[in-house]
């Protein structure tokens, strides 16, 4: 059936967040695919977890399983926030079945082929992009452009990095150099967008039966988050901002910047590095950074989505 929704593969490592953008994404784009990473947690649990949230909306999209650790380094995961199961709070259903496939990296250069004009959007380490980036050379100029929630001017897991470029810093590399469209929504943006009680309050209050079990996946990533912070009153909802920004462009503001990723830093190995001298001789903008958003209304597109699907 014909769409003028923008089509993309949603890549992600569920986690409480990506859990809202596969909603998002379901709703207002055309979610071709869904590939899993090692990230928020292994493998298994990631790919899991993408395909329980697929069957909960009732979505004909595959799940391919992608990489389960990243490109030269040991595996990290980020059970503190996300829990064991990666999206723990709820008790969910189990999976319909396995992955479409294991070879997620096959599976975006095979469909980026196919079809011109595909968003690439990696919401986790970015290992799958930066693999298939570097299997396929021609795919940077078959695709409509890459959206990521990745960096910031802050870190989370480091005091320089944040964890999806923490935890493959190398794959980050590759993505912001492969020279096409670019739109980052890093943490100083994302931290904007908290899912504050008030807020969980609207999702619980949805009819049907899907709400109550996103409400409660959120009371959990908030919970983790205020555990954790002296001054936060709920958990920043980060992936579903690279979601709207191709979506809900209008509630963002932006600004281009050259982007580079450092990579062999002992303390900042996974820090983007913005490059803001006012000098005539500095590099091109590699990068459209996301650098503000109307938390309320991108709140509003959120519970909109979760009421669609919520029966």
């Amino acid at each position: 059936m014909a769409t003028n929704k923008l089509p993309i593969i949603l890549d992600c490592d569920p986690g409480h967040d990506d859990a809202m953008a596969i909603v998002v994404a379901a709703r207002h784009t055309d979610l071709i695919g869904i590939t899993s990473v090692s990230g928020n947690a292994p493998l298994d649990a990631t790919t899991r977890n993408a395909i329980i949230m697929r069957d909960l909306l009732g979505l004909d999209c595959p799940v391919h399983a992608g990489a389960d650790r990243p490109l030269i380094r040991e595996a990290r995961h980020a059970v503190n926030v996300h829990g064991k199961s990666g999206m723990d709070g709820s008790n969910l259903p189990k999976p319909s079945g396995p992955p479409a496939s294991t070879d997620a990296v096959g599976y975006i250069i095979e469909t980026c082929r196919a079809q011109e004009g595909i968003w690439l959007v990696p919401i986790g380490p970015m290992t799958n992009i930066a693999l298939a980036l570097r299997a396929a050379p021609d795919l940077g100029g078959r695709i409509a452009g890459i959206s990521i929630m990745g960096g910031g001017r802050f870190g989370n897991s480091t005091a320089a990095a944040e964890f999806n470029l923490w935890c493959d810093p190398e794959a980050a590399d590759i993505v912001f150099s492969y020279g096409g469209p670019l739109v980052m929504a890093g943490l100083d943006l994302t931290h904007k967008f908290q899912a504050t009680p008030e807020r969980i309050e609207v999702v619980r209050a949805l009819p049907g039966k899907l709400a109550p079990i996103l409400a409660e996946l959120f009371d959990f990533f908030s919970g983790t988050y205020r555990s954790r912070h002296h001054n936060i009153v709920g958990a920043p909802v980060h992936d579903p901002c690279a979601v709207m920004a191709l979506t809900h462009p209008q509630l963002f503001t932006r600004r281009r910047a050259h982007v580079q990723i450092e990579t062999h830093g002992t303390l900042t190995a996974g820090m983007t590095l913005f490059d803001d001298r006012d000098q005539i001789d500095i590099p091109e903008p590699n990068c459209e950074v996301l650098t503000g958003i109307d938390a309320d209304a991108a709140w509003l597109v959120l519970v909109e989505a979760i009421a669609h699907f919520s029966r």
